[in-house]
């Protein structure tokens, strides 16, 4: 990513565009699915210490995936809260089978 993007709506679909191969998306669930287990678990045992696990678990995968599969930057270096908000979006359109769709509408074929 060489620019910051000037606003929300300009920067999702470059998002999606850098998340373009199904195995980047499936570590980042992957990643996504450990934060909010490690949060819910710390909630229940009320063990705040698990708390710090989170950043580790989320952005390793998002990382490694970044690096060895799509080969970029993660966006989360320019634009990190845009792309903490988007990560959580991304999953649950994907939890609700609403992904596909907006991927389409971002250039990304959704079955690539």
């Amino acid at each position: 990513m060489s620019q910051r993007k000037a606003s929300y709506a300009e920067f999702w679909p470059f998002y999606l565009q850098e998340h373009a191969q199904p195995r980047t998306r499936t570590f980042h669930y992957i990643g996504t699915s450990l934060v909010i287990a490690i949060a819910a678990i710390a909630i229940v045992t009320m063990n705040w210490l698990l708390l710090l696990a989170m950043p580790v678990a989320g952005y390793f995968f998002a990382w490694v995936s970044h690096a060895f599969i799509e080969r970029n930057k993660p966006a989360t270096f320019i634009h990190p809260l845009w792309s903490l908000v988007s990560d959580f979006r991304m999953f649950f359109m994907w939890v609700t089978g609403r992904l596909g769709a907006e991927l389409k509408k971002a250039g990304v074929d959704p079955s690539k």
